[in-house]
C-alpha cells in the first residue's frame, strides 16, 4: 500500500528530472484522473458504486508567491524557479528538460484515460457498437415526432351524448410528467401508454373518452401544466351520472408541504407536481379533492391511481386501509369545517406509497423505465383476467415488491443495500367509504 500522492510524486520526479512545480502538480492531477477513468465499463461501474475513486486534489502552497513556469538563476528575490517542460513537436514522443537537456518519454495513453488493456472487454465493445449505431441514425431519431395519444378532436372538446339522456360511460384522464434536468423522470410516458392500452383492451374504455396529458403532445392545452391539469380534472367529472366509471391516473413527482388549514391528521398536505410547478406551484390534495371528489353523484365511481412520491392520501379520502391490521382506519379531517366527502358517489384511490415514502421510477421489472406500482398493477391485472379483489391486488403488489428486493445472488442483494436501491414503497389504498376489500372486485 502507498499514499497516492507520495507514489505519484516519486514516480514523476524520477521520470522527469528537473520538472517545474506547475508541471509536477498538473501531472499528479492527470495521473489521479487516469486511474479513476481507467479500465473497462464494468471496472468503472464497480469503482463508482464502491466509492473507490481517488477524489483527492494535491495542493501547492508557499510562504511567498512565485512563477512556477520560469527558470531564472538571477531572480531578483533570489528565488530559483523552473521553466515549463517544452514539447518539441506535435509528433514527438518525449519532452526536453530545460536543465539537463534530457529527453523524457511521454505516456502513450490519451488524456481521456482510455488504455489499450480495456479494449477487449465485451461490454466496451458492445457500448462502442451501440454508439456507432446511434450516431449513424441521429437524424432519423430526432426528426421523428411522437404520435399523439389523444383522438382528434381532443377529448376535451368531444361532447359525446348529451347529458340527461345518455347511457353510463367510462371516462379517463391520464397524466405523465417527464420534467427536465434534475427533476427528469424516464418512465412516466411509458406508464401512461401502458395504462391507456389496458383501459382500452381490458376494461372497454373508448379512445375518444381518454384524455392524455404529456410533454410529447403538440397541442398546448395537452401539456401537463398546472392550468391544464386543473382544467382536465374538471373535464373528468363534468356531467357525471349514475353508472359512470371515471379514472384519474397520474405519473410524476409528488411532494408534501406543511398544512396550514388544520385539515390533515399528519400535519402535511400531499401534492402532485405539474411540469411548471417551480413557477406556477404544486397542486394540493385539497384542490384535487374539491374538484374530482365533491361532485361525485350517487352510483358514480372514481378510481384514482397515483404513481408519485408521498401520494398515500393525495385525494384526502376519509378512510385508509391498513394492510397489516387488515382494516379501514379513519382519515377524516380533524377540523369539522373541512369537507372531504363525495355527493353520494364512491371514490377509491390506489397510491404508489405512504405519505412519508418515495416511489420508484425503475427498470427493475422490464427493459424500459416505469413506475414500480404502475408496472405491477398492470402486470397483476393482466395475469388475472378473471378479476381480482382489492385486497388480493394490494397483497400481490406488496409481494412482488418484496420479491424484487430479495431476488438475485448475495452480491446483488449487497449492492442493492449499499446503493439504497431497494423498492421500499408500500402502496396505499384509500376510499370515501369503507368496503370489504376481499369481496369487492377491482373493476374500472
Amino acid at each position: 500500500m502507498n499514499g497516492a500522492m507520495t507514489y505519484l510524486l516519486t514516480k514523476n520526479l524520477k521520470k522527469y528530472r528537473g520538472v517545474t512545480y506547475g508541471d509536477l502538480l498538473d501531472m499528479m492531477h492527470e495521473d489521479l484522473q487516469n486511474v479513476n477513468e481507467s479500465g473497462c465499463f464494468a471496472e468503472k461501474f464497480f469503482k463508482k458504486i464502491m466509492k473507490n475513486l481517488l477524489l483527492q486534489k494535491p495542493q501547492i502552497s508557499a510562504s511567498k508567491p512565485f512563477d512556477e513556469s520560469l527558470l531564472k538563476e538571477d531572480h531578483p528575490k533570489g528565488l530559483k524557479t523552473w521553466q515549463r517542460l517544452s514539447i518539441l513537436k506535435t509528433n514527438s514522443t518525449g519532452v526536453k528538460c530545460p536543465t539537463c537537456n534530457m529527453m523524457n518519454p511521454i505516456p502513450t495513453y490519451d488524456r481521456s484515460g482510455s488504455r489499450d488493456w480495456g479494449k477487449d472487454c465485451p461490454i466496451e465493445k458492445f457500448i462502442g457498437k451501440a454508439k456507432e449505431m446511434i450516431s449513424g441514425h441521429d437524424h432519423v431519431i430526432s426528426s421523428k415526432k411522437p404520435k399523439s395519444l389523444n383522438t382528434k378532436p381532443s377529448p376535451l372538446h368531444f361532447s359525446g351524448s348529451s347529458s340527461g339522456t345518455r347511457s353510463a360511460r367510462k371516462k379517463a384522464l391520464l397524466i405523465g410528467v417527464t420534467y427536465k434536468r434534475k427533476q427528469k423522470l424516464e418512465g412516466t410516458v411509458n406508464d401512461v401508454k401502458s395504462m391507456r392500452e389496458m383501459l382500452i383492451t381490458d376494461f372497454g374504455f373508448k379512445q375518444e373518452n381518454i384524455l392524455v396529458l404529456t410533454e410529447q403532445e403538440t397541442e398546448q392545452e395537452l401539456i401537463p401544466t398546472r392550468k391544464n391539469i386543473l382544467k382536465s380534472l374538471e373535464w373528468l367529472v363534468k356531467d357525471c351520472q349514475a353508472g359512470d366509471s371515471l379514472v384519474f391516473y397520474f405519473s410524476g413527482h409528488g411532494l408534501r408541504k406543511i398544512d396550514f388549514d388544520g385539515d390533515e391528521r399528519d400535519g402535511f398536505d400531499e401534492t402532485i407536481c405539474p411540469v411548471d410547478f417551480l413557477k406556477e406551484g404544486m397542486i394540493l390534495d385539497n384542490e384535487i379533492n374539491s374538484i374530482i371528489v365533491w361532485p361525485l353523484k350517487k352510483d358514480v365511481t372514481l378510481h384514482a391511481i397515483v404513481d408519485a412520491c408521498h401520494s398515500g392520501t393525495v385525494l384526502d379520502l376519509e378512510y385508509i386501509y391498513n394492510i397489516q391490521a387488515k382494516k379501514w382506519e379513519d382519515n377524516s379531517p380533524p377540523s369539522s369545517n373541512a369537507r372531504k366527502h363525495t355527493d353520494g358517489g364512491l371514490a377509491i384511490s390506489l397510491s404508489a406509497c405512504l405519505d412519508n415514502q418515495e416511489a420508484a421510477d425503475t427498470s427493475a421489472f422490464a427493459k424500459t423505465m416505469s413506475g414500480a406500482m404502475t408496472y405491477l398493477l398492470i402486470y397483476i391485472l393482466k395475469k388475472h383476467p378473471g378479476g381480482v379483489t382489492y385486497g388480493n391486488l394490494l397483497d400481490l403488489i406488496h409481494e412482488e415488491l418484496n420479491k424484487v428486493n430479495e431476488r438475485g445472488c448475495l452480491l446483488a442483494k449487497f449492492l442493492r443495500k449499499i446503493l439504497n436501491d431497494k423498492l421500499l414503497q408500500k402502496p396505499q389504498l384509500s376510499a370515501s367509504e369503507p368496503f370489504d376489500v376481499y369481496q369487492k372486485h377491482f373493476i374500472l
